[in-house]
């Protein structure tokens, strides 16, 4: 799937920051990609870049429109319909995330004919998995696992990568979901997967790696939350991980969507681990990723030090304050690991921008 670049980012009128943040994924990790947003009257997100017309997207350089939103069941609002087939009878390909196919819209797969523009339904694949078979695979894998579900996996697995390069050691991220995609080029939305090949596909995403080589899956969902637990079992077991990062949002009582209260990052650990032996008896807790957004720094640095010392992990917030701690505990946990040969981190950093 080769999506034209730049971006025009739509964000129809969705109601909150979360709503959205397939958009602020793509434009923090690929900035130089978003020309612009469009949004409809209502919307409450703010991507912090030029608010554009389609003419003024076209005119700035824009090839494609991206739904940069999510919400519960990936629906594509009926009023939103009508910006789709302007962004395309403007010149505009169209490239969404959301579970409903942009060609199943008679609207939408119309004007594309007329048009001739290309529709992108990134979390749909083509590709055939088999179901997973949890054998072991050479290789190294890092899982990013939550209390809840947006609460920074994919951030915390993109910021592991720039910093393990940046220490030499050979690791790549891929990509679990939609958003993932957009911004790495590869990978596979899990959630559209037929469960029974759910496991299978995490295999294919992370096959047999060089013994030193690091695999930084995205974790979806959590193994808690009643709407998305399968996803997030199925993940685990084909990702089969040496080692996790628990990712958390510390201001949060209940899980979003839903009126289940959330789980202790501790009952996340032993959940994890007691379902992830299953295919790698050697799963570990390496780290506590926690999205301290909403904190001052002096709070945030108390909760971080705090969870510290009552987990024996590092934690950090990794966007904040770095994921140095999390690189220096793989290095000790793993240090058969060592460091990429000579140039792998910087090809590896080429083919991620590619």
């Amino acid at each position: 799937m080769q999506i034209a670049t730049p971006y025009l980012m739509f964000l129809g009128d969705v109601p909150d920051r979360l709503a959205a943040k397939t958009a602020y994924g793509i434009v923090d990790w690929r900035p130089d990609w978003c020309v612009g947003q469009l949004r409809l009257p209502g919307c409450a997100a703010d991507l912090g870049i030029p608010d554009l017309t389609l003419a003024q997207g076209v005119e700035k350089g824009a090839r494609t429109l991206i739904v940069g939103v999510v919400n519960a069941g990936g629906v594509l609002p009926d009023h939103w319909v009508a910006s789709i087939v302007a962004a395309m009878e403007a010149g505009l390909d169209v490239a969404s995330g959301l579970h409903t196919r942009l060609g199943s819209v008679p609207a939408i797969a119309a004007a594309a004919e007329r048009t001739g523009r290309r529709l992108h339904d990134v979390r749909h694949s083509d590709q055939r998995f088999d179901t997973g078979k949890g054998v072991k695979r050479s290789g190294l894998r890092l899982l990013t696992v939550g209390t809840d579900c947006s609460v920074g996996k994919k951030y915390t697995a993109l910021a592991l990568e720039r910093g393990m390069r940046a220490r030499g050691l050979d690791a790549d991220f891929r990509a679990t979901g939609q958003t993932g995609v957009f911004i790495s080029g590869r990978g596979v939305a899990i959630d559209a997967v037929v469960a029974d090949f759910i496991s299978g596909a995490v295999e294919w995403i992370s096959p047999a790696a060089a013994a030193g080589h690091w695999d930084l899956i995205e974790g979806q969902g959590s193994l808690f939350h009643p709407s998305f637990a399968g996803v997030s079992l199925g993940l685990l077991h084909g990702a089969q991980p040496d080692a996790f990062v628990i990712c958390h949002e510390p201001t949060r009582t209940r899980m979003r969507g839903v009126q289940h209260p959330l789980p202790s990052i501790r009952e996340v650990i032993d959940l994890t681990i007691g379902c992830g032996r299953l295919t790698n008896p050697g799963i570990r807790p390496v780290g506590i990723a926690v999205n301290t957004q909403a904190l001052g720094e002096a709070e945030a640095r108390a909760v971080l030090e705090r969870l510290a010392a009552e987990h024996g992990l590092p934690a950090t917030d990794p966007v904040r304050f770095g994921v140095e701690t999390l690189v220096d505990r793989l290095v000790a946990e793993f240090p058969a690991a060592g460091a990429a040969p000579a140039g792998a981190a910087a090809a590896g950093a080429a083919g991620a921008s590619a």
